[in-house]
C-alpha cells in the first residue's frame, strides 16, 4: 500500500504541475479518478480481463489503442508533433519530403480553442471528407508559457491565417478563397461593363469596387455549388498548417526593395539558400549528377518547360552560368506581377519583389486609421481581434459602432515569408500572422525522402537526418 500511495503522490504532484503550467484549473476534476486508479480502487478499469475470449482478446486490443490515442494526442496538443514540408516554398533550406519535429513547448503550447476532435487529424477524416471535429464548444485563445519567443528568422510552423473560409470541393481547398472571389468578380463586373480606373479613384469609391467585386465573386461560388461544393468555415486551431520564416517582427515597419527586405530601414540578412527565378535557355539537357549536385529538382525542370523559368539558389546559378556547353542564356526575373498582393482590396501597387513598407501590428501598440492604411489592417481589426467595422459614406471609420481614428491591437503579428522567395505563398499574398495562429517551432529534421530518387538507398536523404533546424540560416 505504501507503494500505492508513493505513486499516487507522484502522479498527482506532476499532474497539479501541468495544470499551473497550463493555468487550466478544468483538469481538477480527474483528480478523483486519479486517486481511485492508485489508492481507493472503486471502480473497475480491466473489468474485461474477467471475460471469456475471443471478447476479451478484443477488448484487450482496444484498451491499448484508445490508449494510444489518448497519449498521442496529448502529447500533440501539447508538447509536439511531426509535420511533412509538402511544398517547395521553403526550399532549399528545408526539403519538400523533409519530416520535421516541431516543439510546442517552445513558444508555449496553445490551451485547444477546439477541443473536440479526432486525434491524429488537423480538419478533416481520413475518409469521406468529414470534418474531423465538433464546432462547439469554442474555448478562448490562451497559450501555456514557453521557453522563449519567436526571433527574428525564425522557420514557424503556424496555421493557415486565411484558411477561415475554403470550399468544400478538394479540388479547390488548396487555393485562397479570398483571391478566388476577387479574382471572380473582377471578371464578372468586366463582362458586366463595368469598368474602373483604380488608380485613379478615392479610398471611398475604391472599397465599394472591391466589395463590388468580393459579392460577385462570393455569388459566384454560392451559386456553383456542383463545381466548388458547399462554404466551410475553420476555427483558427483547425486550419492547414504551414512553415514559413518570420522574416518580420510585432511592432517592426518592413519593406521590400528588389527582393532585400528591410526592418525599420535596415536590410535583414538573406537566407544562405535563397531562391528566386532565372530564365533560362537551354542548349543541351541538365544532366542528373549536376542537378543532384546544384539541388535542382523534376519539378523545377517542369516549371522550366512550362514558364522558361525556375528557382535557383546562388550557388546553382553560378554553376548553370559557368557551363556554357548546357545554357545558351539566363537571366533573374524581374517580372512586376500586380493584383494578388496582401491587401486584395489595397490597389498600392506593391509586387513580390517591392512591397510596403508596411507597419507590423504589436500587442498594446495604436495605430492611426485612415482611409488609405485601412485595407491592411482591417482584416486583423474585424477577423482575428473580432470587432465589428465599417466605413460610412462619408468616410468615418466605426469599430463596434462608435467613430475610430485608431486601433490599439489586442494581440502580436508576425510578417512570414518563404525562401523560395518568387514561389512562396506567404505573407505578401495573405497578410500577418496572428500570434493565435502560431503552433509551434521546428527542431530537427527527423526524416527525409526523395521524391526524385527511389528505393531504401537513394530515396533517402541521409545527410538530412537529424540536422537541427536551427543550423539552416
Amino acid at each position: 500500500m505504501k507503494v500505492q500511495w508513493a505513486k499516487f503522490i507522484v502522479a498527482i504532484v506532476l499532474y497539479i504541475a501541468f495544470l499551473i503550467w497550463l493555468k487550466s484549473w478544468l483538469g481538477i476534476i480527474v483528480i478523483p479518478f486519479i486517486y481511485d486508479a492508485y489508492i481507493s480502487k472503486k471502480i473497475r478499469w480491466d473489468w474485461w480481463k474477467d471475460c471469456e475470449n475471443p471478447l476479451r482478446m478484443i477488448m484487450s486490443w482496444v484498451d491499448a489503442l484508445v490508449f494510444a490515442l489518448v497519449a498521442v494526442y496529448f502529447i500533440n496538443l501539447f508538447f509536439f508533433q511531426n509535420y511533412v514540408i509538402p511544398s517547395s516554398s521553403l526550399e532549399k533550406s528545408l526539403l519538400t519530403g523533409d519530416y520535421l519535429f516541431v516543439s510546442k513547448v517552445s513558444y508555449g503550447p496553445r490551451i485547444p480553442q477546439t477541443p473536440l476532435t479526432a486525434p491524429l487529424t488537423q480538419h478533416t477524416l481520413p475518409i469521406g471528407d468529414i470534418k474531423s471535429y465538433i464546432e462547439w464548444p469554442q474555448w478562448d485563445y490562451r497559450r501555456a508559457p514557453g521557453l522563449g519567443k519567436i526571433e527574428l528568422n525564425d522557420i514557424v510552423v503556424f496555421n493557415y491565417p486565411a484558411g477561415d473560409t475554403v470550399v468544400s470541393d478538394m479540388r479547390y481547398q488548396p487555393q485562397d478563397y479570398y483571391q478566388m472571389c476577387y479574382g471572380y468578380g473582377q471578371q464578372i463586373l468586366r463582362q458586366n461593363g463595368v469598368e474602373a480606373n483604380l488608380d485613379s479613384l478615392p479610398r471611398t469609391m475604391l472599397r465599394k469596387y472591391y466589395a463590388l467585386a468580393y459579392n460577385a465573386g462570393r455569388q459566384y461560388i454560392l451559386s456553383n455549388p456542383g463545381e466548388y461544393g458547399k462554404l466551410l468555415w475553420r476555427p483558427a486551431d483547425r486550419r492547414e498548417n504551414y512553415v514559413k520564416r518570420c522574416v518580420g517582427l510585432p511592432g517592426q515597419t518592413l519593406q521590400i526593395k528588389d527582393r532585400i527586405i528591410y526592418l525599420d530601414g535596415k536590410a535583414n540578412k538573406e537566407p544562405e539558400n535563397v531562391q528566386y527565378t532565372y530564365y533560362i535557355k537551354l542548349k543541351n539537357p541538365l544532366p542528373e549528377e549536376l542537378m543532384h549536385e546544384i539541388g535542382v529538382t523534376q519539378e523545377d525542370i517542369l516549371q522550366l518547360n512550362q514558364e522558361g523559368c525556375m528557382p535557383l539558389t546562388k550557388k546553382a546559378y553560378t554553376a548553370l552560368a559557368n557551363r556554357k556547353d548546357l545554357v545558351a542564356s539566363i537571366r533573374l526575373n524581374t517580372d512586376r506581377i500586380i493584383g494578388d498582393m496582401y491587401p486584395l482590396d489595397g490597389n498600392y501597387g506593391w509586387t513580390r519583389d517591392n512591397y510596403g513598407p508596411i507597419w507590423i501590428p504589436q500587442k498594446g501598440k495604436s495605430v492611426k486609421l485612415t482611409l488609405e492604411n485601412l485595407p491592411i489592417y482591417e482584416r486583423p481589426i474585424r477577423i482575428y481581434e473580432g470587432n465589428d467595422l465599417e466605413v460610412t459614406d462619408n468616410g468615418k471609420i466605426l469599430i463596434n459602432g462608435k467613430e475610430a481614428k485608431e486601433y490599439t491591437f489586442k494581440m502580436d503579428y508576425y510578417w512570414m515569408q518563404g525562401d523560395n522567395r518568387h514561389n512562396s505563398a506567404d505573407s505578401r499574398y495573405w497578410g500577418f500572422v496572428p500570434e493565435d495562429h502560431i503552433v509551434g517551432k521546428p527542431i530537427f529534421i527527423w526524416w527525409s525522402t526523395d521524391k526524385d530518387r527511389h528505393g531504401f538507398i537513394d530515396g533517402i536523404r541521409w545527410n538530412r537526418l537529424f540536422n537541427m533546424v536551427d543550423n539552416i540560416k
